[in-house]
Formats: structure tokens, sequence, C-alpha cells
């Protein structure tokens, strides 16, 4: 049986001990079966790879192994997605979407994945352009979400949006999401948003606590880009975040311009995934909540 790749790069919280085991026991048996394993130079781990800068791992890698969380997988992505390297995500975390392998399944799902049975999934990427009154230009990369949020104030926020250039309304609340399918079962989702199959090329625009009960989710083509303007308001505090990580603040007379990136992500996935049965395992669907309550006590 012939390795489909040949260089896999593993990321993960080391200091966590349900990473760094399944992180040894990866390392171990790909290794065993012929692949050269790639770490961060700052890995403290003692494992059988070589260790590169992290920055680089997507340089020299066929492909990255995230143990985890969505946010390991977030950030794996950030370096993976101007190399067009594919992500697999073994999942540590709590209600994660993104890393779709248990560590029970880990060592036979990479088995599959040498051997070259595994399906490849295109994931929407979008660009957040922070334009400033000043002509300085903030520039960011979102696989889940853009978001607008009010900070340090208890005051809403008042802002206006645009689709393609037609103005579409002007909200007061908390802020805004602009979520891709992935980032539909993120912070959208917590705000009422619908969830969105990640093989559509859409975005949904997701109101934030809003004022008025009409605002509602809407979803858009990914082709059509979005404005947002923060409107002049007493005590107005807004900021921009990406994939939870701000990008600075954002005043009245600045331009938040938000479109599909012109790079993807591409996900792995071992034989037997299926999105649908994703939702039903993390959102206990078709489960009586009584059993699941049961089931929570007694981990």
């Amino acid at each position: 049986m012939g390795n489909h790749f040949k260089k896999i790069a593993i990321l993960g919280r080391e200091g966590d001990p349900r990473v760094a085991d399944p992180m040894k026991a990866l390392a171990t048996h790909l290794t065993d079966t012929g692949v050269e394993v790639l770490v961060a130079e700052t890995m403290s781990l003692n494992l059988r790879a070589t260790k590169i800068a992290e920055s680089a791992l997507a340089d020299h890698a066929d492909l990255i192994i995230a143990i985890g969380g969505d946010g390991t997988m977030l950030y794996a992505g950030n370096l993976a997605r101007d190399k067009d390297v594919p992500l697999l995500g073994i999942n540590r975390g709590r209600l994660g979407f993104l890393a779709d392998v248990t560590p029970d399944e880990m060592l036979a799902s990479v088995d599959h994945v040498l051997a070259g049975n595994f399906s490849r999934e295109s994931r929407l990427l979008l660009e957040a352009r922070l334009i400033r009154a000043d002509g300085q230009n903030i520039t960011a990369v979102a696989l889940n979400d853009v978001v607008l949020q009010r900070r340090k104030t208890g005051r809403m926020v008042d802002f206006e949006t645009r689709v393609a250039g037609r103005y579409v309304n002007t909200h007061s609340g908390d802020g805004l999401i602009v979520a891709t399918p992935t980032g539909s079962t993120a912070y959208a989702l917590s705000c009422g948003g619908p969830i969105i199959e990640p093989q559509l090329d859409v975005v949904v625009v997701v109101p934030v606590c809003p004022h008025t009960l009409t605002d509602r989710p809407i979803v858009i083509p990914a082709s059509q880009p979005i404005e947002v303007r923060l409107l002049e308001r007493d005590d107005t505090n807004a900021e921009i975040s990406v994939d939870g990580h701000s990008i600075g603040a954002i005043f009245p007379k600045d331009r938040l311009l938000i479109s599909s990136a012109s790079s993807r992500i591409t996900l792995i996935h071992p034989p037997g995934y299926d999105f649908y049965g994703t939702l039903r395992s993390k959102l206990y669907w078709g489960q009586d909540s009584r059993t699941r309550d049961d089931d929570a006590r007694t981990e």
C-alpha cells in the first residue's frame, strides 16, 4: 500500500494531555508507515519528527493534520489557505464541526487517507477589508465569520448594510455577523441563523440582538459583496473581528467591505463522513433530551 501523502504536518496544543497523547500516537504511526512528520520548531514533545518554523509548515507539507477543536482547525486553515494544502481534523474539542474524526477512529482514518481513500471538500473563505477614513486599509481572511460588534459600552450600535451596492437595511443592536457555510454552525447559529450546507456558495448575514424583531438573517450569493457602515450615535464604540480575532475598531466614516476570497480551504474526509450525521451527533438531533442529560452527568 503506497502512501498518498509523503510529508504530513501535525498541529495541536501540546500542553493539553487530550491533544498530546494522540499527537504522540499519530506521529509514531505515520513514521512507521514511511511518512515524514513535520512539527513546529517550538514543539516540546519528544516526537519522531522534523522540526521547522510553524509559519513554514504549509510550504513543506502535503497534508496538515490538526488535533484539537475548531479553533485549532481555524489556525491550521490560516497557515494553509495560500498554499493549497488540505486539512484533516482530529476532534479533541467540545462542539467542533470542522474536526470530524474521533480519537478512536484516528489511526484507521489516517490509514484510509494515506491509501487515497478519502473525499475532498472545498470551503468558501471571506475577505474582510476595513477601509479607514484616512485611507488606511486592514485586510483579513475568514473561514468562519466576520463580525461587527459593540465594545466597552452598554449602548446599541447603529449601522447600515448594502449588498452589491444596493441598500438593504439600517440596523440597531449589538452587531452583525457575516458567515460562510462553515461559520453558519458557529456564532451565527447561536444568534438564530440557519445551518447552511457546506457546498453552497453563499453567505448568511445575521443581526446580533437586533432592536427590531423583524430584522432577520438573510442568505445571499457569495459573489455579491457586502458593505457595512457604522452610523453616528452618542457613545458609539464598535470593532471588527475575523474568526474571533479583532482587527480593530470601526468608526462612522469607515467602511467594512466583505467579499468572497480568491483562495479556498480544502478539507479531507475519510470514508463515512456525513455532514448530516455530524449535525445529529453535535446537536443531539433525534435523541431524547432526558437520555442526553443522563449521559452528560456520567461523563
